[in-house]
């Protein structure tokens, strides 16, 4: 069987650092996260950056350079994905539903992609969801969604389609019909998000099937769905992610220890299965990088 290709997301946007106190907050703790999950196998990390102070989200262009390039000081293969997910979540005021409320992060679609021209990663992520999120909005427009892939298209960046309904496979299809984005495309499936697709072996091979053929993708879970979504993935022919933006839990209970924790969990069950973990050169090949 082909090789599977680890994906490590280290931070992400929504966990707080006091859910955890090896929570990656500054630049030099991300990259090296990303380092220490690439020595037990991850080949691609995804990475959000964060405000150093306060630990809050953030998206300063300085804090993606310092983090790519603390990466690339120690290792030159290792795929780095970076995000373009913040900046599309709307909470309505409560007085006036088209006024936003405290919290919401709405921007031009351009501003959630200047990090993107700017240092060019080997991939970026491309939400299509418009969807409720928790309590909240998170609105992606076919119509920005374009402008966003179209920077990412002139900085000669692979975008990973993030999937976290079937609608979104559905546009999809239909940005790659007209050309907005190359097919058959590099996908991933995000289950277990409120309320988007469920985590259940049933809900992940509904969307493998609505791919374009040829397609490339993987599959994840949020929470306590992270390691039986590693093992269904695999079982379907897909690659899988883990990480502190997805779980904080190796077991029942119990924090993992970091996110290099995490994925030598993920590998643990991709051989345990009979399959073998991709190198970062190898995975490279697979996405035609």
């Amino acid at each position: 069987m082909n090789k599977t290709i680890i994906t490590c997301a280290v931070t992400g946007n929504i966990v707080k650092p006091d859910q955890h106190p090896g929570l990656p907050v500054t630049p030099r703790q991300i990259a090296q996260a990303c380092l220490d999950a690439a020595d037990v196998g991850a080949s691609v990390v995804h990475i959000h950056v964060r405000d150093p102070r306060t630990g809050m989200p953030s998206m300063e262009l300085d804090h993606y350079a310092e983090v790519m390039q603390r990466i690339r000081e120690q290792n030159r293969e290792l795929v780095i994905n970076l995000t373009t997910g913040p900046g599309g979540r709307f909470i309505p005021s409560a007085d006036d539903p088209q006024v936003a409320a405290p919290g919401s992060t709405l921007m031009l679609p351009e501003k959630r992609v200047a990090h993107i021209a700017a240092l060019r990663p080997d991939i970026a992520t491309l939400d299509l969801n418009t969807m409720n999120s928790g309590a909240d909005v998170v609105i992606n427009t076919p119509a920005n969604v374009r402008r966003m892939a179209k920077v990412i298209r002139e900085a000669g960046v692979l975008p990973e389609i993030e999937i976290f309904d079937s609608g979104d496979l559905h546009l999809a299809r239909d940005l790659i019909a007209d050309g907005t984005l190359a097919g058959p495309g590099l996908f991933s499936f995000v289950l277990g998000v409120h309320y988007g697709f469920s985590a259940s072996p049933e809900t992940m091979a509904y969307a493998r099937g609505l791919l374009p053929p040829g397609a490339t993708w993987t599959g994840f879970g949020i929470g306590r769905h992270e390691f039986p979504m590693v093992a269904q993935a695999w079982l379907l022919g897909g690659h899988v992610r883990v990480g502190f933006e997805d779980n904080l839990y190796i077991a029942k209970g119990r924090l993992a220890k970091d996110n290099a924790e995490l994925v030598a969990r993920a590998r643990q069950i991709v051989e345990s299965l009979g399959g073998a973990v991709a190198t970062p050169a190898e995975a490279r090949k697979i996405l035609s990088m």
